[in-house]
């Protein structure tokens, strides 16, 4: 069924609803076409209802099937059912346009790091999945227990009607997604790690320009990435000048870290941290490059308090004050580079001939 996911019955037995009232969170409706009865799952928040098919089997063989909202009965309560009878239908979410003007928001959300508004669940450790049937607040509890007793196990809270991708005696790896959804990349950083996140941001905005057969090489999207995750956050400050919680960037915390260690003292711990492609480049070292992109009159006011010097290290900053880039041969160590052939200064002597005979 293309336009449907099918959920099947493991086992034979009878059917039985469990927290399911028609007119409450079920809805009864006639199709005009064909005359048939159509009963399909709602939201409700007056009562705390978590609906299910149970299927009791043969002896204390019992299997639950948790049922999203929107999804379509294809069993009454009470019904006698073979193993691989389909139980209900999920209509699939009718996909979004796929062209340029559906892409370019997708890419914006992916580069401002924002919140999807439908963010699926990652498992946080590998571990099975454990229902009590616990429900606070709307949302469901479920428990990753973890193969190792060392470990703590982690509570889980997914919002009733959402639908559910693990079932109660699944063993999920961490990372992986626990219910629908589209993914939240501080979540995969956090997670995953700053590889994953470097692949899932590189796929993604690519993907919206190959549809398009537009061609881009990945290093660009890379550049822009690199640039995201280049600050790190403060766990521990050790015998630093940084203070717990604190963003810093990268190359100033390995820095600060090799000059306590040359002194004897404990080096900060740190996380990565992703920002937004506003907020990172607001937050660059220069204060010109900052100033150059947005809220000028705030960074140039905020550097003139601080009294910042602008080292001019970036490309942005030199083509503004007007020098050379610190790029391929405008680097500063080709600077004191003297070129000649064979003796100190010939080949200087050889262009002014070529330009006084060219003269004449």
């Amino acid at each position: 069924d293309p336009y449907n996911d099918i959920v099947i019955s493991d086992i034979d037995g009878d059917v039985e609803w469990s927290d399911m009232e028609i007119g409450v969170n079920i809805r009864r409706e006639e199709d005009p076409k064909t005359s048939t009865t159509i009963l399909q799952v709602m939201d409700q928040k007056r009562k705390k209802l978590n609906p299910k098919i149970i299927i009791h089997g043969k002896g204390k063989q019992k299997q639950e099937y948790e049922l999203p909202i929107d999804a379509i009965l294809s069993v009454q309560d009470s019904q006698s059912v073979k193993k691989g009878d389909v139980l209900l239908k999920i209509p699939t979410v009718i996909e979004k346009t796929r062209d340029i003007t559906g892409g370019l928001p997708r890419v914006s959300e992916l580069f401002e790091a924002r919140k999807p508004s439908n963010a699926s669940t990652l498992a946080e450790i590998d571990g099975r999945i454990e229902d009590r049937g616990e429900i606070s607040r709307e949302k469901r509890i479920l428990y990753i227990v973890p193969d190792e007793e060392s470990q703590k196990e982690v509570e889980v809270k997914i919002p009733l009607g959402k639908q559910l991708k693990v079932r109660a005696g699944d063993y999920v790896k961490k990372g992986d997604q626990i219910d629908e959804g589209g993914f939240y990349p501080h979540d995969i950083l956090k997670i995953k790690g700053v590889s994953h996140l470097y692949d899932y941001l590189v796929k993604e905005v690519q993907e919206v320009y190959r549809l398009q057969g537009v061609h881009i090489n990945d290093k660009h999207i890379e550049i822009v990435v690199r640039q995201m995750l280049r600050n790190v956050l403060v766990v521990d400050s050790g015998d630093t000048t940084f203070v717990n919680q604190q963003q810093v960037d990268k190359q100033t915390f390995v820095e600060e870290n090799k000059r306590v260690v040359e002194e004897g003292g404990s080096p900060a711990e740190s996380v990565p941290v992703m920002l937004g492609l506003t907020k990172a480049a607001l937050n660059t070292e220069s204060f010109l490059s900052a100033a150059s992109f947005q809220e000028t009159t705030k960074i140039l006011t905020e550097a003139a308090i601080k009294g910042k010097k602008d080292l001019l290290v970036g490309l942005k900053e030199n083509v503004i004050i007007g020098n050379m880039i610190p790029a391929g041969t405008g680097m500063k160590k080709y600077k004191k580079i003297e070129v000649f052939r064979d003796d100190y200064g010939d080949l200087d002597k050889s262009n002014i001939d070529t330009i006084n005979n060219d003269n004449v």
